[in-house]
């Protein structure tokens, strides 16, 4: 670990309390970016604010290079409501911190803190703070709002804790790492009618049925078995009495996919299954479907400099396979623009915070999850170090 932010962590620490116990919503982030800006400010760096609307990005210059990195951390909560009770725990009501990115904020300002001062590289280090991952696609506004423009740089990287991981490893791999983010909604248009008297209308729940086990076919037995897919319903919503057959039914879910080919199939079927699923039954349905994030796409010379990275912080053998996982990130549209990697560090089980401030699971999207500050100095040094390798002085 670089002494000189062990030496800092505290306040660090106290930073990603702070964001944690207020945590503000996509594009609501406010607070947040005020805070971010104020310390980047404090530090001597230079700061560009309003990209993707509450968008913070730091500039750090050094030496005479014309290179130049982004490092990105998200800084947006989720609508939920937190169950934890220590002191920093949220204090806005079904909204918190639940997938660490109070986390990814503190460890890139330590990260900032000392880059402002130590300037052991030659270049230029962009400090992107984004709003909006959580859905809310902040990556994608941040750069239609001008970010690779105002800022031209030759790579992107990004981290995202992982509590599968045991703190004091990384993962990091090439190729896709993330699935795409769709969703899709399906109105089945029947005629309603008394339940007693099934013959005089058109019922939609039965043709709901077929379609949610029909659609799962489309993975078995449309798609090569080697691709992966993933079709979830998650909602379905008809009627509003015991006695009365619905003149609607919808269905709403999600579809993750690795490739665009499997996503431009997987579509393609369930409009087609949907529409003859509904015709077979004399009946029509309205079909949506949403492209929202693509595949995380980690590019591998970008990779092989992380992995290298790490290991020179924690060694070979705490430098693991990226599992891929079907979760989404919107980091994925910086890839789509630039070279980069974007890797797991490990959060832990949570168990060992439970003797310091009664954190419960430290599972991503529970309503009892906490970051590990412990791994926040960790997280500080691998940025440090892989812009000290990116940019060499």
């Amino acid at each position: 670990m670089i002494p000189e932010i062990v030496a800092n962590i505290a306040g660090i620490r106290q930073l990603r309390r702070d964001i944690h116990a207020h945590p503000e919503l996509c594009f609501e982030e406010i607070r947040t970016a005020d805070l971010v800006a104020a310390k980047l400010s404090e530090w001597g760096i230079s700061v560009h604010r309003g990209l993707g609307k509450t968008g913070v990005v730091g500039i750090i210059k050094a030496g005479s290079s014309d290179k130049a990195i982004g490092l990105r951390a998200d800084m947006d909560a989720l609508p939920m409501h937190e169950q934890n009770s220590f002191a920093h725990a949220s204090r806005y009501p079904g909204k918190m911190h639940g997938c660490g990115h109070d986390g990814h904020t503190a460890m890139l300002l330590a990260a900032a803190q000392y880059l402002a001062t130590l300037h052991h590289f030659d270049g230029t280090v962009y400090l992107i703070f984004q709003p909006a991952e959580e859905g809310g696609g902040g990556a994608d506004e941040m750069i239609k709002d001008g970010l690779l423009k105002l800022f031209p740089m030759q790579a992107v990287y990004g981290m995202h804790n992982w509590p599968e991981l045991p703190a004091g490893q990384f993962a990091v791999s090439p190729g896709p790492v993330m699935a795409s983010l769709n969703t899709f909604r399906i109105v089945i248009r029947g005629k309603g009618c008394h339940a007693a008297l099934p013959h005089l209308g058109l019922d939609p729940l039965p043709v709901a049925a077929q379609m949610i086990m029909a659609f799962q076919t489309i993975l078995t037995r449309n798609a090569n078995p080697l691709d992966n897919g993933l079709i979830s319903v998650t909602m379905v919503h008809a009627g509003e009495a015991t006695n009365i057959i619905a003149d609607t039914c919808e269905l709403a879910g999600t579809v993750r996919t690795f490739t665009n080919q499997m996503l431009d199939l997987i579509e393609t079927r369930m409009r087609e299954v949907a529409r003859h699923t509904c015709l077979a039954h004399g009946m029509e349905c309205d079909f949506e479907f949403k492209r929202s994030y693509p595949p995380t796409v980690n590019h591998r010379e970008a990779v092989e400099t992380s992995r290298s990275v790490m290991a020179s912080i924690v060694g070979d053998r705490h430098v693991l396979e990226q599992k891929a996982t079907m979760g989404a990130e919107d980091f994925a549209f910086m890839l789509q623009k630039l070279p980069g990697s974007y890797c797991f560090i490990g959060n832990g089980s949570g168990d060992h915070r439970s003797v310091g401030h009664g954190a419960g699971p430290c599972t991503l999207h529970n309503t009892s999850y906490d970051f590990n500050d412990d791994i926040l100095t960790l997280g500080a040094t691998y940025w440090v170090r892989l812009v000290e390798t990116c940019l060499p002085a």
